[in-house]
């Protein structure tokens, strides 16, 4: 019979950033931090209701998650413009 795996309050946050913060999807998520989507559910559900999960990031990192989630657009936006045109003509 498996034991229980015990996970820390760290490590649950971190989790829950990935989906709150960075995007991931659920399933995506819960591969990436090797637990399975109903423990990930669980614990979303936990620290968004306590506000809580906000704690792991200072205002200073958020601000550059920020800037660097514009950043990524604005790439992406012009790696599609870019591809979109024929410059071999």
């Amino acid at each position: 019979m498996q034991q229980k795996r015990q996970y820390d309050e760290t490590f649950k946050k971190a989790a829950v950033l990935l989906i709150t913060e960075q995007g991931y999807g659920m399933t995506q998520a819960a591969e990436a931090v090797g637990t399975n989507v109903k423990n990930l559910q669980r614990w979303k559900q936990q620290y968004t209701q306590t506000g809580s999960v906000k704690s792991l990031l200072n205002l200073e990192e958020h601000s550059e998650l920020l800037r660097l989630r514009r950043e990524v657009k604005q790439l992406q936006m012009e790696k599609e413009i870019l591809s979109s045109v024929d410059i071999y003509r």
